[in-house]
Parts: C-alpha cells; sequence; structure tokens
C-alpha cells in the first residue's frame, strides 16, 4: 500500500505558518493523487512533541550496540529497568511509522539557521542504534524511502545570495538523511524564501522576490506530490522567525 508520513515542526499553528501551508498543499495534492485506499498518517511535532532524550535511552542505546544487529522485537528484552522501557516504548511506533512510509514529507522551518526543537526532538529519538539496518542482511531499510523537506525561510539563503554560508539547515538535514540509510537521489529540499519581507517594513522590497518564491515552491512540491515514484533533488532553493 502506497503511504504517506507527514511531519510539521513549525511553533505556529494559528494559521500564518508558511511551511504548514506547504505541507499541507503537497499532502492535499498527494491523497488526491492516490485515493483513498492510500495510507496517510499525520504527526504534529509542535502539538504533540517528541519527549527529549534520557538516561534510559542512552543506556538501552549501548546495550544494542554491544549486542551488533538486533530485531526490533528483541530490543525490548534488553530492557534493563522501567525507564528503559519507557524509552523503547517511546520509540519503536516513531520508528515503524517511518519504516512503514514510502514518501516522508518534512515540514522544517528555519529557526536560527537549522531546524525547530521539536524536530530535531523527533530527530535523535529515531536515530535508534541498528533500527533503519536490516539485522540479517545488513540492508539499509529506507534506501528505497522518498523524502520532501519543506523549509520555510525569513531570509535569503539560496546559492549565490549573501547568506548562502548561513545555510546550516540544509546541508545538516542531507547528512542526518543520508545516515539513516536514505538514497540521495531520493531527498528533496524545496524551501520558499524572504517569509518575513510580508511583515517587516525593512524588508518590503523583496516582496516580489518572496512570491516569486513561495509561487515556485508551490508549484515544485504539486508537482512532487503527484510523482508515485522517488524524485532527485534538484537543488531548488526557492528562511527566520515563527513565519515558517
Amino acid at each position: 500500500m502506497t503511504s504517506l508520513l507527514h511531519l510539521d515542526s513549525s511553533a505556529d499553528s494559528s494559521g500564518g505558518s508558511v511551511s504548514r501551508q506547504l505541507t499541507a498543499l503537497f499532502a492535499r495534492t498527494w491523497r488526491a493523487r492516490h485515493g483513498d485506499s492510500a495510507d496517510y498518517r499525520y504527526r504534529d511535532l509542535a502539538a504533540e512533541p517528541v519527549p527529549p532524550l534520557d538516561s534510559g535511552y542512552c543506556a538501552l542505546g549501548r546495550r544494542v550496540e554491544q549486542e551488533g544487529r538486533l530485531p526490533a522485537d528483541g530490543v525490548a528484552g534488553l530492557a534493563a529497568d522501567q525507564a528503559e522501557q519507557r524509552a523503547w516504548e517511546l520509540t519503536r511506533p516513531l520508528v515503524a511509522e517511518l519504516l512503514a512510509a514510502d514518501t516522508v514529507l518534512i515540514g522544517a522551518p528555519m529557526y536560527n539557521y537549522s531546524v525547530s526543537a521539536s524536530l530535531k526532538a523527533w530527530m535523535d529519538r529515531v536515530n535508534f542504534p541498528g533500527a533503519f539496518t536490516d539485522p540479517a542482511t545488513g540492508d539499509q531499510l529506507l534506501r528505497a524511502t522518498r523524502v520532501v523537506v519543506v523549509s520555510a525561510r525569513g531570509g535569503a539563503y539560496g546559492p549565490g545570495t549573501p547568506r548562502e554560508a548561513w545555510d546550516f539547515q540544509t546541508p545538516y538535514l542531507r547528512a542526518y538523511l543520508e545516515s539513516l540509510g536514505l538514497a540521495g537521489q531520493n531527498l528533496r529540499f524545496v524551501s520558499a524564501e524572504m517569509t518575513l519581507s510580508t511583515l517587516v517594513p525593512q524588508l518590503a522590497e523583496f516582496r516580489p522576490l518572496a512570491a516569486d518564491s513561495l509561487a515556485a515552491a508551490r508549484a515544485e512540491l504539486t508537482a512532487l506530490a503527484g510523482l508515485s515514484g522517488p524524485a532527485a533533488d534538484t537543488g531548488l532553493v526557492t528562511t527566520g522567525a515563527c513565519g515558517g
């Protein structure tokens, strides 16, 4: 069954979040394309935060690493106490959700040149030792998974802009996702830039740029949502405050 995991991480749930608007567009288009039979799962990481890592998670993770490759069903048996059991109970559903998805849609507004705390907490927890490696073969279980990362940025951080080098978000997310075993050609990053220009008077001259960037992002996401297979990242960049 075709499946989509939709994650939002913007702190702004009032309707003003650009990243939420864009991920909603992708999700609507995808669901219309694939019909009611497709599996759609939504997780709002800001409204229902993933608990940060604790000693129980760390202790269980180290024990699993010492054991080597271990099937998911065997992890609970290594838990030494209630804290470790609780850590796995919080972690396993998130891992299973990610493994079950053919496509993962991540709303990732730029906060202080990187990702939001809510998204970072999810990233930390799902990256449990060995979770995405087949214990029998060593194969990467996410190799064929397609990921679309949607970012909104208050300023401009694309290629050729003065603050291009300040974009720690895209390379960070790419490195993280590839470390989970995702194939680089299955990752796509789409951004809407200069979102704060509609709010900040000093940035008013950049409003046409922001409008063009948003339109390009909408067009790109609509096209991507209509695809059934992996899509290569062309590096399109079309970023900030809670405007994300």
